[in-house]
């Protein structure tokens, strides 16, 4: 729970200030003076008389009552000074700078436990411990620089690391990105950044919130509070792009399911962050150049006319835009051709020379704004060879910014020679992008994220009863083939008609009844294929009983599965477990393509019929499945029925920790499962 008292306290005490700026305790002080704190300022420190102008008091029992303590002491005095704070003095907001707790130590998070159990015992919150602090345009209370311009319509940015957060406002100042708020949470004790983006959505104001949210996020401890809040932040008219550190696979488990060796926990966050619409960045220039976009009105479709006096960055940039998928399309104006210098070309890029005046730009813009339909958005390149100043194309810029309404994103590369011209643009409140390739790579990352999920996704009826008796009757590990069979009814998934056999006369029978020819796989080994136990097309008898008599010496082998021989595409679905992200639902080519090819998309359980439709026509491979040179396709829709269905099997058999349909074999007609594993972990 955020309080008042943290975001606009009326007084704040700094436990620990000093007149040494150069430590933490000195610095936040510093900071409140310097950035005009309109409230009541309180120190405390038992050794000073006065700290930086403000009378100093040697305990906290001589202070009066306090909105927020800010805490920089050490780690074991600040257990007890919270809570005489928040006792005594009603402190409702605390921000602990101070590091030596969980991160260091046993013994420190201990002392943390601690302070959560009385933050939350008197109904407080508490940023920290171990970060910089927090600030908006009440106050900044944090103990370095810069400080940005707050502006209530700048970025709201949520930090999980604090030296990140500066690097990231480093990054961002420069270029003219303003902040609305900075949280740094540190070791995340009561306060996460899933928590204060809920409280963002709560208090979320179409006029006068921030439309802007920006994530720094070491681990996502809680998926779906931020799933939640961000998908519907942005349904609200926002717009939210995160950096998730960590992404390798070097941290993912073990697995013996397709699904669970493809799966990682960088998988599920990149799922996350596709359900709920939130553009993931991979570097702080890409976050910065993305939330500088964001300030920009939003781009309506694919196509852009690239405006430049420069042909080179031009090239990059159509380079950048076209293979992330924007288009540059070919332009024709003879009435524009004649106001510009010999030489110039509207072809797109639109090239009116190094010579290019400030009205020529103008005439450019407003063809791009009226007469060019096929246009939704300019890139205006603009720098400088340093002969002359270009204060005028700068203004020019920024009226035509203010008028137009396709979104016009300046590139200003010549931050050397016209510095002063820059410095001038964006002191007008705008925002420039020197890189024409980080722009480009950024705009197509924004225009290709998709909208968050529906708030409410339908799930597809499965029968519970009869899945959760089998669950329940079942212990730890893979189930035995009829069981799966079982399940895979119970949860309305078509699969082929088959016989699980102990003997070779059985086999025989077997093989009769469901009609030659037939597949025979082993019954025991993880991986069938790898040890000689598939035989596919077994087209007589006297083979069935050769290949029974075969297969059934194989190591760790208990019974033959036989099954009708059927043609067509070969599919996967699969299912696994993510810590704390539910399950990961994925689907691809299948038979042995999916560990050759690994053309696997995943996504978060629930998964809906039209997202996994989505996913299907997102795979590498779909040219493939839509029937390629003359070969028939598969049925996407069935095949997007088998998606949801096992989606809603792992929500009601949330003990299904890997799960692997492969293949599903299928044409334009049916689609079955014709072998399937299932693993479970109560």
């Amino acid at each position: 729970m955020i309080t008042q008292q943290l975001i606009n306290p009326k007084s704040i005490v700094i436990i620990g200030g000093s007149n040494d700026t150069a430590k933490p305790g000195g610095k936040v002080v510093k900071n409140l003076i310097d950035n005009r704190f309109g409230g009541s300022l309180f120190v405390v420190n038992p050794k000073e008389e006065v700290i930086q102008g403000i009378k100093c008091h040697k305990s906290v029992d001589e202070l009066p009552q306090c909105d927020l303590a800010i805490l920089a002491i050490a780690a074991k005095y600040c257990p007890e000074t919270v809570e005489k704070l928040a006792r005594d003095k009603q402190t409702r907001a605390f921000i602990i700078l101070s590091a030596g707790f969980h991160e260091e130590s046993a013994e420190g998070a201990i002392l943390e436990e601690k302070i959560v159990n009385t933050v939350n015992q008197y109904g407080a919150c508490l940023i920290g411990p171990n970060c910089i602090g927090m600030m908006n345009h009440h106050h900044t209370s944090v103990f370095t620089t810069p400080i940005p311009k707050l502006d209530p319509k700048g970025v709201d940015f949520i930090s999980g690391s604090g030296a990140t957060a500066v690097f990231i406002m480093e990054a961002s100042i420069p270029k003219g990105l303003r902040f609305s708020s900075v949280y740094s949470v540190g070791n995340s004790a009561q306060l996460g950044v899933e928590d204060v983006l809920k409280y963002l959505d709560e208090t979320f104001d179409p006029e006068t919130s921030s439309h802007v949210k920006l994530l720094y996020i070491e681990s996502v401890n809680k998926p779906e509070m931020l799933l939640i809040h961000a998908s519907s932040l942005i349904r609200k008219g926002c717009q939210i792009a995160a950096i998730k550190s960590g992404s390798s696979d070097a941290g993912s488990r073990a697995a013996s399911s397709h699904t669970g060796a493809l799966a990682s926990p960088d998988s599920a966050v990149k799922s996350l962050f596709r359900k709920a619409g939130i553009v993931r960045c991979h570097s702080r220039e890409e976050l910065a150049t993305v939330a500088s976009i964001f300030m920009h009105k939003p781009l309506k479709g694919k196509n852009i006319a690239v405006i430049t006096h420069a042909g080179g960055p031009a090239v990059m940039l159509t380079d950048a835009l076209s293979n992330g998928g924007l288009e540059i399309p070919r332009l024709e104006n003879p009435e524009l051709l004649t106001k510009l210098f010999p030489g110039s070309s509207v072809a797109n890029p639109i090239d009116f020379l190094a010579t290019g005046t400030a009205e020529q730009l103008g005439y450019i813009i407003d063809a791009c704004e009226h007469d060019f339909q096929n246009i939704d958005g300019m890139a205006v390149i603009f720098g400088s060879p340093g002969l002359f100043e270009v204060y005028d194309v700068y203004k020019l810029l920024d009226e035509k910014m203010r008028s137009c309404s396709k979104p016009i994103f300046p590139i200003l590369p010549s931050i050397i020679n016209v510095n002063k011209e820059i410095e001038y643009f964006i002191g007008l409140g705008r925002i420039n992008f020197p890189d024409e390739v980080n722009f480009g790579n950024a705009l197509c990352k924004v225009y290709n994220t998709p909208n968050p999920i529906p708030e409410v996704v339908v799930q597809i009826e499965v029968d519970i009863v009869s899945i959760r008796a089998i669950i329940d009757q079942s212990e730890n590990g893979y189930l035995h083939p009829e069981k799966v069979q079982a399940i895979l009814d119970a949860a309305g998934i078509p699969r082929a008609g088959e016989a699980v056999v102990a003997t070779k006369e059985e086999a025989i029978l077997a093989a009769s009844q469901l009609g030659l020819p037939v597949v025979m796989k082993v019954v025991g080994p993880v991986h069938k294929s790898d040890v000689g136990g598939v035989v596919l097309n077994v087209k007589n008898f006297d083979q069935v009983a050769l290949e029974f008599d075969r297969m059934i010496q194989i190591k760790e082998t208990t019974a033959i599965l036989i099954q009708p021989m059927l043609t067509g595409h070969s599919v996967y679905v699969g299912a696994v477990q993510v810590t704390n992200f539910g399950h990961m639902v994925a689907c691809g080519l299948g038979g042995i393509y999916i560990e050759v090819l690994k053309d696997v998309l995943s996504s978060l359980a629930p998964v809906s019929h039209e997202e996994s439709l989505n996913m299907i026509s997102r795979l590498k491979s779909y040219k493939i499945i839509q029937g390629a040179r003359g070969q028939e396709g598969l049925n996407e829709q069935l095949f997007a029925k088998v998606i949801t269905h096992v989606s809603a099997l792992c929500k009601a058999a949330p003990e299904i920790a890997e799960m692997d349909i492969n293949p599903l074999m299928g044409n334009m007609l049916v689609l079955k499962a014709v072998d399937a594993r299932i693993r479970i972990e109560k």
